[in-house]
């Protein structure tokens, strides 16, 4: 069998932009997009925990060190900046791989820097 788990996590991110006249995608900072083990292009599904709203658009890589955070956009119409968002990525794993498998999760403060990261334990053990 396969489950679909977690496997990464920006969490309590704050809309630094919405920009409707772009593309299409999120833009988040390089650095954050490394410690969160999120590739350019990457299917992300967002949370917005200022006005509920729930979708999924792909990741593209803004500036490093600025922690850019911007709904491109369609996304733009689903947060405004000051929202806080959960950027979120998935993966499927057999059963082998989840007694190994840890999601990387990257709490955030209010200016888009980290906490920490983070190791969340899987379960079962």
């Amino acid at each position: 069998m396969r489950r679909i788990m977690l496997k990464s996590k920006l969490h309590r991110a704050r809309v630094t932009e919405a920009n409707l006249e772009y593309e299409g995608s999120l833009t988040i900072d390089e650095n954050l997009m490394k410690m969160a083990d999120i590739l350019p292009f990457e299917q992300v599904k967002v949370y917005n925990v200022s006005n509920g709203a729930r979708f999924e658009t792909y990741a593209i890589t803004g500036p490093a060190g600025q922690g850019d955070i911007c709904l491109n956009g369609a996304a733009a119409r689903m947060g405004a900046p000051g929202d806080l968002i959960i950027i979120a990525t998935y993966a499927e794993y057999d059963e082998k791989e989840l007694r190994d498998h840890q999601p990387q999760v990257v709490l955030l403060d209010g200016t888009n820097q980290p906490k920490k990261p983070e190791i969340v334990k899987g379960w079962p053990s």
